[in-house]
């Protein structure tokens, strides 16, 4: 086994789909017996001892929970760790790695579309390009979560595809689980739902994520229903143009922004929807469909990038204009037995994806670097 040492202080506070990689990734690492050292931030160092025991945890410095600070540090302080740890391999799993380190070094870069589609990430899109030319030039190895993300890097940047490893993330079925009636009926009460039914989406509420077409398309998908669900949007920041959209939809048309959810409301909050809609316009792998398919929830998708790598036949499309999300989302509410057939299929499709598979991915991959 390759002794590696992965640099989870680099993962950002918001507890989202990039925190749920690593931390899947480090205990089925674990699980898998490799020599594994972790660099966290000092709040989180208990937290990884549960998820990974056989590890060696290394609180970094205080004074990296500032976003600049940290990035100095990994020039400098990560690799004299690493080299402490007696390291011979460095996973950087999010974009910017150290150099001039001595070791080898292994990135994951999440997706490319900060170059394909720069103006749905606003100011963070120049940093996020400038770390990602430099990750794809001076790291050992490239881990992609999809063939999607290492197709778009290989035509972006002309990236050395021999150089790039994909491996695909997995879902935790104990905490993505079909929920139980008591599980279900704790979400609807932290929403406020009373017994209404719902179309649900998880994530950030970010441009790339196509949400003011969502909220356009489900109000003219359910204006002439007598008894319209509710569509609740679970997770993110509250964007102005989520807000216009908002205002443009008929006062009968419920949406409803609770904000982060935590873990325990989750499999309740997706397995119990009518439907699980997620029409982003792209993605470099897609944790949320996974996610949903495992709570079985019947997911409605768009066909971009990465996402029918993670769908397949168990989900349903749309393109990502309103209309057609419209369109997609009425034929799916007007038919019970549709719905049900993708429950079926999601929950099969979502065991297909497993964090000790991904886990065997990555341990190859920090061979070859090593190599």
């Amino acid at each position: 086994m390759p002794r590696v040492l992965v640099d989870a202080a680099a993962v950002p506070a918001d507890r989202g789909a990039l925190i749920r990689y690593v931390d899947g990734l480090v205990a089925a690492l674990d699980r898998a017996g490799a020599d594994l050292s972790v660099v966290c931030q000092r709040a989180e160092a208990e937290r990884y001892r549960r998820l990974a025991p056989s590890a060696r945890v290394i609180p970094g410095p205080v004074a990296i929970t500032n976003r600049a600070t940290r990035l100095a540090w990994e020039q400098t302080g990560l690799p004299l760790l690493a080299r402490q740890a007696g390291a011979e391999v460095i996973h950087a799993p999010y974009y910017s790695i150290p150099l001039g380190s001595g070791l080898p070094t292994v990135v994951t870069v999440h997706d490319a579309t900060w170059f394909t589609e720069p103006e749905q990430h606003g100011s963070r899109a120049a940093f996020f390009r400038g770390a990602t030319r430099t990750a794809v030039r001076h790291a050992r190895r490239v881990i992609v979560p999809s063939k999607a993300t290492r197709d778009e890097l290989v035509r972006v940047l002309s990236a050395d595809p021999t150089r790039i490893d994909v491996a695909y993330h997995g879902v935790d079925l104990a905490q993505f689980h079909p929920p139980s009636e008591a599980e279900i009926r704790r979400a609807a009460l932290r929403l406020g739902l009373h017994g209404q039914p719902y179309v649900a989406f998880l994530g950030a509420l970010d441009p790339r994520k196509n949400v003011p077409n969502l909220i356009r398309g489900f109000a003219a998908a359910v204006k002439r229903l007598e008894e319209p669900p509710a569509l609740v949007l679970g997770g993110g920041v509250h964007e102005d143009d989520v807000d216009a959209a908002c205002r443009e939809v008929e006062a009968t048309v419920r949406v409803i922004r609770p904000g982060y959810l935590g873990a325990p409301d989750l499999p309740g909050f997706l397995g119990g929807a009518l439907v699980v809609a997620f029409p982003s316009r792209g993605e470099g792998f897609g944790l949320p469909v996974l996610e949903a398919m495992a709570c079985g929830a019947p997911v409605l998708t768009t066909y971009r990038t990465s996402l029918p790598e993670v769908g397949g036949d168990a989900v349903a499309y749309t393109e990502p204009d309103a209309d057609s999300i419209a369109a997609a989302l009425g034929q799916l509410l007007a038919s019970p037995e549709r719905r049900r057939q993708l429950r079926e299929a999601g929950l099969a499709r979502a065991r297909e994806f497993t964090w000790d598979a991904s886990a065997e991915a990555h341990l190859s991959s920090y061979q070859r670097a090593i190599e």
